[in-house]
């Protein structure tokens, strides 16, 4: 499969502070505040950048994020997302390996419904070890949302 790292999720309890904190101790630019609501799941998040590195601050307001936050409390980090070229090759790869996709949810997605509120094709592994998650993200859209995000 032909991916690239992009980026780590961690949990916060106040997005402004986490955001205010980073910008000030590692002279992060930080996006504009994004909303992501479906499915029961509803987060704000910051897109944290330094250099070329990034990171995605996520307060969770409802939903299993919030549930997570709530039991194992605020830094960490949940989610590891990955890009690739072909988010379509990445999933049929997955089912051939025996690996049910997932949404955000951890319910069963199906390809034709790969695309997201944030506009960019996701993909979730399922959760094998703990609360860790692995994101597949389509490259060429996500970079497109970033760039937005910073606009």
């Amino acid at each position: 499969m032909d991916l690239k790292f992009s980026h780590v999720d961690v949990l916060v309890n106040n997005l402004e502070e986490a955001c205010a904190y980073y910008a000030q101790i590692l002279n992060a630019r930080i996006s504009r505040t994004l909303v992501w609501e479906r499915g029961g799941l509803h987060v704000r998040y910051a897109v944290a950048l330094i250099g070329q590195e990034r990171f995605m601050l996520v307060q969770p307001l409802a939903g299993n994020l919030k549930e997570l936050l709530d039991s194992s409390g605020e830094g960490m980090i949940y989610r590891h997302c990955y890009s690739t070229p072909d988010i379509e090759k990445a999933y049929d790869e997955l089912v051939i390996a025996g690996v049910q996709p997932e949404d955000e949810n951890g319910q069963p997605l199906e390809r034709a419904n790969l695309q997201s509120p944030s506009g960019t094709r996701i993909i979730w592994l399922p959760k094998r070890f703990g609360h860790f998650s692995i994101e597949i993200l389509e490259e060429q859209t996500l970079e497109a949302f970033i760039t937005s995000a910073f606009a």
